[in-house]
């Protein structure tokens, strides 16, 4: 099927769908390829993104997995009064190590991701900056023991291409590369972690501020050749360090409820219910944890309702699930790499 390269105002196509799961696949993909795969020219997957990101739609960034490096991640569930929390909130958004930042339906409860480079970061955030806000009431901690790898990543639309579409982009329709790999590098690490130098440091700055910056940008960047910027995005990409990651702006794309999910699972039970769950649609991370709960996933469905059917029906038949506390998100300040305002999402400043 031919399409032409006209976008709607708000909805989102079959075309724009199709291109937004290859970019979840492999976020650098050329766009001739794309093209190629989709039937298309190469103009109208360029003119296609770019109206996505000016739309505030979608967000490429490359980021820093800090797991690999010998740093754990943490979830963090901060309790504020309800005057103060929408501040609080703003605030923590700001903070660079920090990450999905979302305000509870309770109005005085914030959660986030918090991903530090060095102890004296862990610290400096959870020992002295949090106790001494006074916004902030009590702060529990849960450290991500291990992150369970989706199947796809979510949005999931791989049933939109064909087989034959799949296999040139590299996607098998059971069990996504991506997600695996990322998963093995926190799980195992490389044998020895990648020493990130000053240029490193560069690099990775731009791609956190644009994923699909062009080779020759990052190298004019980095004082490197463009070959060797190729090479090194490879290197630190295999050992799990770096990976490129899509925000969303999900309410455009006709998602309404967000929710995290804190769950207390029998420890036999663990590894099954938090497999199981990584292959359901409406979840997008799912880990076992430290904690008065043991395990916590975020999930995204189309309403209410929807939410409802995937607690009682899909969650409710799981074996080992001991008890469960559903949070609905208010407000999400910020994802993984941009602040999302008014229902479009936008790169830090």
């Amino acid at each position: 099927m031919q399409y032409d390269g006209s976008t709607e105002s708000s909805a989102l196509d079959v075309l724009d769908r199709q291109i937004l799961h290859a970019l979840v696949h492999d976020a650098r993909i050329p766009f001739a390829k794309l093209g190629a795969v989709l039937d298309v020219s190469e103009q109208t997957v360029a003119r296609r993104y770019r109206a996505l990101r000016e739309r505030g739609i979608m967000h490429v960034s490359g980021q820093v997995n800090a797991v690999p490096l010998g740093h754990a991640r943490w979830v963090l569930r901060i309790r504020s009064t309800p005057d103060k929390a929408l501040r609080l909130a703003e605030s923590l958004a700001r903070f660079p190590d920090l990450s999905w930042v979302t305000l509870l339906s309770t109005g005085s409860e914030v959660t986030c991701v918090s991903r530090p480079r060095s102890v004296e970061r862990r610290d400096a955030l959870l020992l002295n900056t949090l106790p001494r806000a006074s916004q902030v009431r009590d702060v529990t901690a849960h450290e991500v023991m291990h992150r369970f790898p989706s199947d796809e990543e979510w949005p999931r639309d791989s049933h939109l291409f064909t087989d034959q579409q799949l296999r040139e982009l590299g996607v098998q329709r059971a069990g996504c590369a991506v997600g695996l790999r990322r998963a093995n590098a926190e799980r195992t690490g490389p044998d020895t972690p990648p020493d990130l130098t000053p240029e490193d440091e560069a690099m990775l700055a731009l791609l956190g501020r644009d994923g699909r910056a062009p080779y020759a940008q990052i190298a004019a960047e980095t004082g490197w050749t463009a070959p060797r910027v190729a090479r090194r995005m490879s290197e630190l990409a295999q050992s799990g360090v770096l990976y490129f990651d899509l925000d969303f702006a999900v309410e455009r794309m006709g998602y309404t409820a967000r929710a995290a999910l804190w769950l207390r699972v029998r420890p036999a039970d663990l590894d099954a219910v938090g497999r199981a769950m990584a292959t359901h649609p409406e979840v997008v991370f799912v880990a076992a944890t430290t904690g008065p709960t043991n395990m916590m996933a975020s999930v995204i469905c189309r309403d209410t309702p929807h939410l409802y059917r995937y607690i009682t029906e899909r969650l409710g038949a799981l074996d080992g699930i001991n008890d469960l506390e559903v949070t609905p998100a208010l407000r999400v300040l910020k994802q993984a790499q941009t602040l999302l305002t008014s229902d479009r999402v936008s790169l830090v400043r």
